[in-house]
């Protein structure tokens, strides 16, 4: 066998399979809209139970699913915002224990670059 690479083909990237006389399943084709107006497409078998919501392509909000006529079909509660860390952390701790434990952190810090040691990455 040759030890020289396969010339031609884009290996796992395409199929050399054709569609020509296949009998292919019914689908059924099922819009999508976020809050933020972005429409998804989404192909479904024809016999599958269709999701009133389905997660945007462009953005982490869900979308809800569109009738015929372009109206929301079910109705669905408001869409969840994604949160970021510090809401999280803001759950949990007040803003004055985050800036007594950002001082404290830095008072370590000061100290251990005063003393010379190098920054430790885990504590």
């Amino acid at each position: 066998m040759s030890q020289q690479p396969m010339r031609g083909t884009r290996l796992g990237s395409e199929s050399f399979e054709v569609d020509t006389n296949k009998n292919l399943s019914p689908r059924k084709v099922c819009l999508y809209r976020c809050s933020n107006d972005h429409i998804s497409e989404m192909i479904f078998s024809a016999d599958a139970e269709i999701p009133v919501a389905w997660g945007c392509k462009s953005c982490a909000l869900e979308g809800a699913l569109l009738d015929e006529s372009g109206k929301q079909a079910f109705e669905t509660e408001a869409p969840k915002v994604p949160r970021t860390h510090f809401e999280m952390l803001l759950e949990r701790r007040s803003r004055e224990e985050l800036e007594e434990l950002l001082s404290e952190r830095l008072g370590e810090l000061k100290a251990r670059r005063a003393r010379g040691q190098a920054d430790a990455t885990n504590s």
